[in-house]
């Protein structure tokens, strides 16, 4: 068993597939992690919707 610490949570979710062939697409042309983007559009979608003030985690 891994007892090692993580600062990241696993989650399980389904999208449009459109959609989601889009995501992949931008994170290989960008070479940026999914879930990296992933982190930006929640933090995006919190920002729009006032859930919290500003960005914190993503540039």
């Amino acid at each position: 068993m891994n007892t090692s610490k993580r600062n990241r949570i696993q989650i399980a979710s389904t999208v449009d597939p459109e959609l989601w062939q889009c995501f992949k697409g931008l994170s290989e042309k960008t070479r940026i992690p999914a879930s990296r983007l992933l982190d930006e559009a929640v933090e995006d979608l919190l920002l729009k919707y006032k859930l919290i003030e500003k960005k914190t985690k993503t540039p």
